[in-house]
């Protein structure tokens, strides 16, 4: 459908704004960051820190879970992306990411106060595991998958099981021993070290050997025994 101009009429409905997006997620931390907890936040006084209307958070957000996952993945380090030049490679930049993830979370209070919180929400921590952790995930295996086509690593394997090898350390420190470093080459100590076990076993040829001559051959210089 066009005008009398001859132009198609502008689209219905506003923009999306990226300086309300930015305002709304920047409201919803300073609320975590004065000590209001997660089950306390509601939309309207999000609306009101950021200074919009509440029809503002609700174009972009169907709920208060979303928006909330949206604020954490706005304070932790972007996915990787992966250089493809190898599983090796690739799994040292996901494990990387990981590394990086867990020094954000203990160098923010608020977000390891955030992570804490919303594990005690059902509804949330099934939203943010849906739509965060499970697509990290799927990234790990997709690799590994990738490594196991191009022999880089052994078929035998349970690819869920080794991946879950590979992210562990890593969760673990950020996790269970938040007092453990996670110093700078931790992903490539952790990945080489797996792989030592991993890769597919070099292939050993048999050693050809030379046949055996009978004794009484033409080069020793004796005869054949036979009549006379």
């Amino acid at each position: 459908m066009t005008t009398d101009t001859g132009k198609a009429p502008p689209p219905r409905g506003r923009p999306r704004s990226e300086a309300v997006e930015r305002a709304i997620i920047e409201g919803t931390m300073k609320l975590l960051e004065d000590g209001v907890s997660l089950a306390e936040l509601s939309i309207e006084r999000i609306a009101r820190t950021a200074g919009v209307g509440k029809a503002a958070i609700y174009r972009r957000w169907s709920n208060k879970e979303e928006l909330f996952v949206d604020v954490i993945r706005a304070t932790e380090p972007e996915d990787p992306e992966l250089p493809g030049t190898s599983m090796r490679d690739d799994l040292v930049t996901l494990l990387e990411a990981l590394r990086l993830r867990g020094l954000a979370n203990r160098s923010s209070a608020i977000l390891y106060s955030v992570h804490a919180q919303m594990k005690s929400s059902p509804k949330l921590w099934a939203f943010y595991h849906s739509v965060v952790i499970e697509p990290r995930r799927r990234m790990g295996l997709d690799v590994l998958r990738r490594g196991r086509e191009n022999g880089e690593l052994r078929t035998d394997l349970d690819l869920n099981l080794i991946n879950d090898l590979f992210v562990g350390p890593l969760l673990t420190r950020s996790i269970l021993r938040p007092d453990a470093d996670l110093p700078e080459g931790l992903a490539e100590d952790v990945v080489d070290t797996l792989l030592e076990g991993l890769r597919p076993a070099p292939v050993v040829r048999p050693v050809s050997r030379p046949e055996k001559r009978p004794e009484n051959s033409a080069h020793t210089g004796t005869r054949p025994v036979g009549p006379r």
